[in-house]
């Protein structure tokens, strides 16, 4: 049973809380021969595959290291263009690791954003008045279940599709949320939460819905 993340979304739209929780690591590394096989582009100071899914390496993977040696951005670490080095036959055949890319804040702060109007898009199109909107969005790796409070933030989770009772889980949240940051004299709504104990309490709560089942929370 995995849980991947915590999110929580404002009632205008932004995201003000995220916690990164047991996100899988996958790295895929593989020896290629002239030409290259799969199309490579500098995107946001990452070099990514953007064409040319095979043996694990997908579209949206970072390239991390060439023969052994990591890459910062499109630089070896001795200085080497990785994209002008991939152009010319003598480095050939070549070793190269991928891995998938880890989301940045700026990256995360964006989906946030495009959640909120497919909710209320949701909402618009239900047949019944009063619609709840998005509650689960199933995909084949994974579940994103979302609960909506009375004043309009919404909690989301992102899990494996089998874990269990989140729906639970996701009202534990909210009562997490409403014993140490709403009461945090610090904190203003609508704001991006820092309240240490939130943080703290939460953990222990991911923990334990992990090794112990929802039942025990």
């Amino acid at each position: 049973m995995v849980i991947y993340g915590v999110y929580i979304v404002s009632k205008s739209g932004g995201l003000i809380f995220n916690h990164d929780h047991n996100v899988p690591k996958i790295e895929v590394e593989k020896s290629f021969n002239f030409p290259l096989n799969i199309k490579l582009n500098y995107e946001n100071k990452k070099v990514v595959v953007a064409f040319g899914q095979k043996d694990g390496i997908h579209v949206g993977h970072v390239l991390t290291a060439a023969n052994g040696i990591a890459i910062t951005g499109r630089e070896l670490e001795d200085g080497r263009d990785i994209l002008e080095m991939l152009e010319q036959p003598d480095n050939f055949p070549i070793t190269l690791k991928f891995s998938r890319a880890k989301m940045t804040t700026n990256e995360k702060i964006f989906l946030a954003s495009m959640f909120y109007p497919l909710f209320a898009i949701a909402s618009q199109l239900s047949p019944e008045p009063r619609s709840s909107g998005i509650e689960i969005l199933e995909a084949d790796t994974f579940r994103l279940y979302c609960y909506q409070t009375l004043t309009g933030i919404k909690f989301m989770i992102v899990a494996e599709p089998s874990q269990p009772g989140m729906e639970i889980f996701l009202k534990r949240v909210y009562d997490l949320y409403a014993d140490y940051a709403l009461k945090n004299p610090f904190y203003a709504l609508e704001m991006p939460i820092r309240c240490e104990l939130f943080e703290t309490n939460l953990q222990t709560l991911l923990e334990t819905v992990e090794k112990s089942g929802i039942s025990n929370v």
